[in-house]
């Protein structure tokens, strides 16, 4: 027997209506200018009445926490639960089987994260369903434990929809045209259970307004294919309650048509059903053994799989691979719904300890692994070993088959004999309906006629006779339809609905019937087509699937499979008392969308009485690879230390989740303690957040089979930042709130107030209001954070294996670290360290040194290592920002002297050791000097901070008698003498620091150098002089002296370079360890790995040079690095001084390093252009040609001769030299 599926062809859902009036919410921003009203806008419908519910859940549960809902128990909490969890289950089944792969097939990288989110939300409805089911339901920690797990699955399904809204609505409304969207809309809603439409359509009803009400009912009757018997079934849900407030006037229409309608056997209908039910309970039969017709079939479809595989072994042909996988998804779907259905119905109403969970479970786990054999093969192709997959695949058939045949005699043995004996033949007729309406209409449209095709007559019409008694009146479309779909899967002219049920299940007339009235017909069948089609007519004795159909607009392509005949139409034809019996099929074609329902089958074992977390398998892919089975265990990857900050924050988040249970203790120190490490987590994902925001994602999106996978990831980051600050501010309320009571309190105790006992009660009140808030807060913030982490790992972390080298992954390390500040370096060190093993503190360090072996790094790491390793190195007030620029020593640069410098011992003296060198470096270059006068210039230069250090030492010996406090500096100085400001004529600060190397204190390490022969190691001072008390102390931000009561040193202070400022915005580079003037790393500077310096922000984009600043001024030879003066990027990739380039470029274009142009010299070339074209040369030297090298694009080639200006033919630059002359008659300007 073949499993059957619904063909490709038939009913299409139409274009929707205009969705009027929808009232976007400002989340919706990007949906609510649509310019039409998309069908898939439905959805937010959908979303707001989840949102209300998600919202009623936790109220309800905050009343219960709080105290407010005197009286009220858990069972209200546990019906809200139920509820809740069934019907978004089904919303997100439906999103995987038919939203996200349809998106998947035009978007890709987008739709896997939301399936993933909905498998973590699955965990989260797990954890509440075990918190309700809890013992401790009076203890006052578990109802705030429970406020805060409403609150936590509120937060994380609101913001996952708002996702939806902002990212998957857009693409679908861009990517698919109306007439898809209002297909995906009919495919999504027959993809939900039949028993929750009945459910899900009149709760959505009544959760929306009246004027959303009747859109909503317009919408669906243009979403709905235009056949009215599917349009009957599905209002009939929708109106299953109806709403009191206001009455649907497009509901009053439609009834008051369906009357017109309606025939006379319908008016008995329910005569009939008594009296057939009468006459059922006189037989002998027990309905409920309709069970083993289930049993019968299942059985009998697997043992045809088992003999196709071992057919396939046998003749080792697969070439109908498709065919075969198609019905072991249609068995496995059919056996998981089959137990779900006992789970959920059979088992309860028995109330008996009957349990077949794990033999359900260990079937799934089964065609499971049936499946990956089957896709293993698949993708392996002819690499694999054709005899051991063949052995496999019957190995695992037959295991399927003996562990089902165990199982259904167990149930056969156990469960029927209960059923009969405790459960009349009606309430047995309930049960069995109930089961099937388990299953979604898309599967029992192929289910129905697969079933009846393997019964016999009598069994057939017993099936559909006992459906149409146990149905309630109010599914009487629905039974209709059953009928008419089960019929079609008898091969016999004969239809058993009308033998069941006393009437055809579905005739349509045509015209040309009207006029020939001899023949019979039942006139109830009007009602089941609004379409004036005409009607497809079989002649006697005759069979439909024999013959083509006499009207071509229903002609459609038959498709068979094992033998059985399957219709791909829209419409089903059923012989019928020798006419055709029409009933509509779904035109639900899941075959585009490259996935089957299995998943989302599978999924729905959450729902059964015994839940467990589910695994955390994307179920949208499940039919087609098991991305999340990719091997991430390959080794270390320099990437993968980014992830190490999920262990960090892991810890911290627990600690906020955990700890916030104690706030309502109300101590002020540990509310200071939480709220500190509350601002230390903030701050550092935030920089973690960030640097994926900037680095990391638009690594990932520039690849090209890698775009829009960050996106989703991005939206998250904005929503949790909201937490974070959402949190701050009900912490911020709670601690003013927790010191007002305290004050109030010490006021009262002192008899200073009169602070009454209900003014206390309802501080307290409130207090405890907010504690409970801030506590869910937290949960939230948790559960959040643990979900997003959580798929970075799962789906992004395995990208960078696949698609970034090592190199790759060290640049990106590196210009993490590069736009990361030392202050934030500090803090989130010991934070991630700490939550490491000594093995992963090494490697992550490894990882580091090595993304930044070409900087200064290591050494800071070194220095602040081994210093305090919880102390920020950098003190700043609130005013200054912690980030990122240039060195902050930075002072005027010396104004350039003549070529020839002739110093006196007064300049000597006041020269560092820097600007020695530099002049130095000068007399040298000057090729005016008579070389024995250089010899001797140099040589005293060289000496002369000894020899100026020996003329003033006898004024030094002088000062030391008179005054040997004045020697030591212990005094103040000044920068602005007038409005007596501490300081130097270099900086602004309030205390001066003691050289290490002669112990006599100075305002900064310029003044040591002006008057010693020596240069000063700023970085080994130890002690400073406050300038306001002159008390010598450790180096620090501020004085430790109780007079100056925390007199600030300076604003800015780097425990690292012992550096003051007092004027400028400054910051440390870890990578250059220096300070250097600026906002900060990632605000208007970044290190560059390569070149090894600080550049502005905007020159990310730049040309690197391995180490490019640490060479001296082509022009004034002073070393760049640690230069103080202002330094350019030359386009070449080269470095000089800016006052070097502005004074260098008065008479000079070319690099003074590689001769390239220093900038765009158009309009000079123009000018020399029109220059040569009105000269003209002498007659011996017109002829004339010279050999040019261009020194902007390396070509040589030939030019006109000229004493000074040679074009290049290549690149039309004059930045040329000459290599030959050629004196030959004929000149070529050509490159070569």
């Amino acid at each position: 027997m073949a499993a059957p599926f619904p063909g490709g062809g038939g009913g299409v859902a139409v274009m929707a209506g205009p969705l009027t009036p929808l009232d976007p919410s400002p989340s919706k921003t990007c949906l609510k200018h649509s310019p039409h009203k998309s069908p898939i806008l439905i959805f937010l419908l959908f979303h707001k009445a989840i949102r209300s519910e998600l919202d009623g859940l936790h109220c309800a549960a905050m009343a219960f926490a709080t105290g407010r809902a005197a009286g009220a128990g858990i069972e209200p909490l546990l019906e809200r639960y139920h509820f809740l969890r069934a019907i978004y289950k089904h919303h997100c089944n439906a999103e995987d089987e038919v939203i996200f792969p349809a998106l998947d097939i035009r978007v890709k990288n987008v739709a896997r994260t939301y399936s993933l989110e909905h498998e973590g939300e699955s965990v989260i409805f797990d954890q509440l369903f075990e918190l309700l089911n809890s013992n401790m339901q009076n203890e006052e920690s578990y109802r705030r434990e429970l406020a805060s797990c409403t609150g936590a699955l509120q937060t994380s399904i609101s913001q996952h929809m708002f996702k939806e809204e902002e990212q998957v609505f857009p693409l679908l409304i861009e990517k698919f045209s109306c007439e898809e969207q209002a297909s995906l809309v009919w495919q999504f809603l027959c993809s939900i259970p039949v028993n929750m439409m009945a459910e899900f359509l009149p709760w959505l009803s009544s959760s929306i307004s009246c004027d959303e009400r009747q859109d909503m009912h317009k919408y669906l009757s243009k979403v709905i294919p235009e056949e009215k018997l599917l349009q009957q079934v599905v209002f009939s849900w929708m109106e299953g309650v109806k709403a009191s407030a206001c009455k649907d006037k497009s509901k009053g229409q439609f009834q008051d048509s369906g009357k017109k309608d309606q025939c006379t056997c319908q008016s008995s209908k329910t005569c009939k059903r008594k009296r057939m039910e009468l006459k059922s309970e006189h037989s002998n039969l027990n309905p409920i053994d309709e069970m083993l017709l289930w049993h019968n079939a299942i059985k009998r479809e697997l043992n045809d799989i088992a003999e196709a595989a071992r057919k396939i072994q046998l003749s080792g042909d697969f070439s109908d691979f498709s065919a075969f996988n198609k019905r072991l998804q249609f068995i496995a779907e059919v056996c998981i719904f089959h137990s779900i259905a006992e789970d959920k119905v059979i088992f309860p109403a028995l109330d008996a300890e009957l349990n077949f969970a794990q033999e359900h479970k260990d079937e799934e786990i089964q065609f499971d692994e049936l499946r990956r054999l089957m896709e293993s093969i698949q993708r392996a192709g002819a690499e694999s070993s054709t005899s051991e997959f063949y052995t496999n695949l019957c190995s695992h058939a037959d295991q399927i088959i003996d562990s089902i045949l165990k199982h259904f005699q167990s149930e056969e043995l156990q469960v029927l004999p209960l059923a009969r004996k405790h459960f009349s033949p009606r309430r047995q007729r309930e049960l069995l309906y109930q089961s099937l309406c388990m299953m979604p209409l898309k599967l029992i449209e192929c289910v129905l006629p697969w079933l009846v095709g393997s019964l016999s007559d009598e069994e057939a019409s017993s099936f559909l006779q006992n459906i149409y008694i146990a149905a309630p009146a109010s599914d009487s479309a629905l039974v209709t339809l059953f009928s008419g779909w089960a019929c079609k899967g008898r091969s016999k002219n004969i239809c058993f609905s009308s033998s069941a049920i006393g009437c055809c299940s579905a005739t349509t007339l045509t015209e040309s019937e009207k006029v020939s009235s001899e023949k019979p017909f039942c006139s109830c069948t009007s009602m089941f087509s609004t379409k004036q089609r005409p009607l497809c007519i079989s002649t006697d004795g005759e069979d439909d699937n024999q013959r083509p159909s006499k009207c071509e607009s229903l002609a459609s392509t038959v498709e068979t499979i094992a033998g059985q005949p399957i219709d791909n139409g829209n419409t089903l034809h059923i012989s019928c008392n020798n006419q055709t019996c029409c009933v509509p099929g779904l035109g639900v074609n899941d075959s585009n969308l490259g996935v089957g329902s299995l998943a989302a089958v599978k999924s729905l074992r959450a729902l059964t009485f015994n839940p467990s977390a589910p695994s955390l398998n994307s179920s949208l892919f499940n039919w087609e690879t098991d991305f999340s089975s990719e091997d991430t265990s390959t080794g270390t990857r320099p990437i993968d230390n980014i992830f190490k900050f999920h262990k960090a924050i892991r810890k911290d988040l627990e600690y906020l989740d955990i700890e916030s249970g104690k706030l309502n203790d109300c101590n002020e120190t540990f509310i200071r303690h939480f709220s500190g490490r509350f601002r230390l987590l903030w701050g550092l994902y935030r920089a973690h957040s960030n640097a994926e925001d900037d680095i990391v994602f638009p690594a990932l999106e520039s690849k090209e089979t890698l775009h829009n996978v960050s996106h989703s990831y991005t939206l998250d980051h904005k929503q949790e930042e909201k937490l974070f600050e959402d949190i701050f501010s009900v912490l911020s309320e709670l601690a003013q709130l927790s010191e007002f009571m305290s004050i109030r309190n010490m006021s009262a105790d002192s008899g200073r107030s009169n602070y009454d006992s209900f003014e206390h009660s309802d501080s307290l009140r409130k207090y405890n209001e907010l504690a409970t808030k801030l506590q869910g807060m937290c949960k939230s913030i948790r559960v959040t954070l643990d979900q997003h982490v959580f798929r970075e790992e799962l789906e992004l972390w395995p990208l960078f294996d696949k698609h970034f080298s090592v190199e790759e992954q060290d640049k990106i390390v590196g210009r993490i670290i590069g736009t990361t500040g030392a202050e934030v370096l500090q803090s989130m060190l010991p934070w991630v360290t700490a939550a490491l093993t000594q093995e992963e503190q090494n490697k992550l360090m490894d990882t580091w040194k090595q993304a930044t072996k070409n900087t200064m790094f290591s050494e800071w790491l070194d220095e602040w290592w081994d210093g305090t390793r919880v102390e920020s190195s950098h003190t700043e007030t609130p005013e200054t920002c912690t980030s990122v620029v240039s060195d902050a020593d930075a002072y005027a640069s010396l104004e350039q002297s003549d070529e020839t410098f002739k110093p006196g011992w007064k300049d000597i003296f006041r020269m560092n050791q820097n600007e020695l060198e530099s002049e130095i470096r000068k007399v040298a270059r000057d090729s005016t000097l008579d070389p024995r006068r250089k010899a001797y210039l140099i040589q005293n230069l060289m000496t002369s901070r000894w020899i100026a250090s020996q003329q003033k030492s006898p004024q030094a010996g002088a000062v030391e008698g008179s005054n040997g406090e004045d020697l030591l500096g212990y005094a103040p100085s000044f920068h602005d003498s007038e409005k007596e400001l501490f300081g130097c004529k270099h900086y602004k600060r309030n205390c001066k620091v003691r050289a290490s190397c002669c112990g006599k204190l100075f305002t900064c390490r310029f003044c040591h150098d002006e008057v010693s022969d020596h240069s000063m190691d700023r970085k080994a001072t130890s002690e400073m002089m406050c300038m306001r008390c002159l008390k010598i102390q450790p180096v620090g931000p501020v004085c430790t002296t109780s007079s100056c009561g925390g007199f600030l040193m300076a604003k800015y202070y780097c425990n690292i370079c012992k550096f003051f400022d007092d004027e400028r915005t400054v910051y440390h580079c870890p990578s250059c360890n220096l300070c250097r003037v600026g906002k900060g790393l990632g605000v208007d500077f970044f290190h560059c790995m390569t070149c090894n310096c600080c550049l502005g922000i905007k020159l990310l984009d730049h040309k690197c040079r391995e180490k490019g600043l640490e060479i001296n001024c082509p022009i004034c030879c002073d070393f760049l690095f640690t230069s103080s003066a202002t330094v350019r990027s030359l386009p070449c990739g080269h470095y000089m001084h800016s006052a070097c380039f502005q004074a260098y470029t008065c008479s000079h274009y070319i690099c003074p390093i590689c001769s390239k142009s220093l900038g765009d010299m158009a309009v000079y070339f123009g000018m020399l252009d029109a220059l040569l074209a009105s000269e003209e040369l002498p007659e011996e030297y017109r002829d004339r040609c010279q050999d040019i090298l261009c020194n902007d694009c390396d070509k040589k080639g030939t030019a006109p001769f000229h004493w000074l200006y040679h074009k290049c033919g290549s690149c039309g630059s004059y930045n040329t030299k000459v290599i030959r002359v050629d004196s030959s008659n004929h000149c070529l300007t050509s490159g070569n």
